[in-house]
């Protein structure tokens, strides 16, 4: 870090050079976090996480119980170790609980006032956070799966919702109704997600092993249907032409630039594919078990280099470099299937939550200064990272930092 600070007071260095290094650093060295947890409400499974992207301070939970759930995780006055505690519950006992498990929350991207959920009870709820009440109900013939809000749109405010049909609905928050529905799959959607750098761009990934991007302002269909073979044919068929995966796809996430996105599937296979061309990356993430009957929240690291995607396999949180595909290290901690986790940008920490009714927090690790030699310092700081080893203060975060 020294060496950082030296070269941006001899300006050699951009400017950006130490924060980028210190979030990569930070982002890349996360570990159960010793000083904070979450109060335990939730007595079955979580399914899905939130941290508002305004203040950043509130932690949005839903559970297979039907219970959702607002954490408090700042501590004021700052304690060394604390208890996110919750704000408000809709527990049990809310008449306008959901009947089944909560599938996905959200925070509206602008306001706090506002979240949303869905659940397996076939409806779409829009919540006023100050009364617990909902503002607003969508009913739907099948079971919801996911849904999704654009985190960037200005000019719309469509929620794009996957279920046990073949069709992804839009539902627009300023008429209450769905607007249109997008057709293009052959089974059920179990994923969707907006773009986070186009507003109008939209992926989903179903059952039917395929992903789909769509340009909601084109009634046509979909842009594109992205192809694991690149177009190429396999062996003597091409009956695997047009496949993002060898099985449900249930698991999709866009980088924070928006030029890439990943998908998770049932095959075990995580897959990077360019947004503006469609194409596969080819990047070889090896094996990722994935047992996930429904989706499965992925998470992507923010204003590290490189980008850093975390992944519920079973039990574990892997954490893949995406520059290369390579497995950093695994987060254990969870004693049953992790179904979500969600990256928190301002203090590059990590919440998952599990079938074991927990919320875990994973923080990095502190630098520590230790009075040695300094051979037993090398061995000591050095760590495996990004197909090299190189230490935490060392200027290799990226080859462009001494331009």
């Amino acid at each position: 870090m020294l060496k950082f600070l030296n070269a941006r007071e001899r300006g050699t260095h951009k400017p950006d050079a130490l924060p980028r290094a210190e979030v990569t650093r930070r982002t890349f060295s996360l570990e159960l976090s010793k000083t904070k947890d979450v109060q335990r409400i939730h007595m079955n499974g979580v399914n899905t996480l939130d941290i508002d992207p305004t203040e950043g301070r509130y932690l949005l939970s839903g559970g297979a119980d039907g219970v959702m759930c607002v954490y408090d995780t700042e501590c004021k006055p700052y304690t060394k170790e604390f208890t996110c505690q919750t704000i408000c519950t809709v527990g049990r006992s809310n008449r306008n609980v959901h009947k089944k498990s909560v599938e996905t929350v959200q925070w509206y991207p602008h306001d706090t006032g506002m979240f949303t959920s869905s659940s397996m009870d076939m409806k779409l709820k829009i919540w006023d956070t100050n009364a617990l009440v909902p503002a607003d109900v969508f009913d739907f013939e099948k079971p919801i799966y996911n849904h999704d809000m654009s985190p960037i749109a200005t000019r719309h405010t469509l929620i794009a919702v996957g279920d046990l049909s073949h069709h992804i609905t839009l539902c627009d928050l300023k008429s209450g109704s769905s607007t249109h529905i997008l057709k293009g799959h052959k089974a059920a959607v179990m994923s969707v997600k907006w773009s986070t750098k186009d507003e109008f761009l939209l992926a989903s990934g179903s059952r039917d092993s395929r992903v789909l991007l769509w340009d909601i302002r084109q009634a046509k269909g979909s842009l594109m249907t992205l192809d694991q073979h690149n177009g190429e044919t396999v062996g003597s068929t091409s009956a695997a032409v047009h496949t993002a995966h060898n099985g449900h796809v249930n698991g999709l996430s866009f980088t924070e630039d928006g030029l890439h996105l990943v998908s998770f599937g049932t095959d075990d296979r995580l897959r990077l594919w360019e947004t503006t061309s469609g194409k596969n990356t080819l990047i070889n993430f090896g094996k990722c078990t994935n047992e996930g009957r429904k989706t499965l929240k992925l998470a992507v690291s923010i204003g590290s280099q490189p980008d850093a995607v975390f992944v519920p396999s079973v039990g574990d949180i892997a954490v893949y470099d995406l520059q290369n595909g390579e497995l950093v290290y695994d987060l254990n901690g969870h004693y049953n299937a992790v179904n979500c986790c969600i990256y928190h940008p301002l203090y590059q920490e990590l919440y998952s939550g599990g079938n074991d009714s927990n919320i875990l927090i994973w923080e990095p690790e502190q630098m520590r200064i230790i009075e040695e030699d300094e051979e037993e310092k090398r061995q000591k700081k050095t760590k495996k990272f990004y197909g090299q080893n190189i230490t935490a203060t060392a200027d290799t975060w990226s080859s462009d930092e001494d331009d």
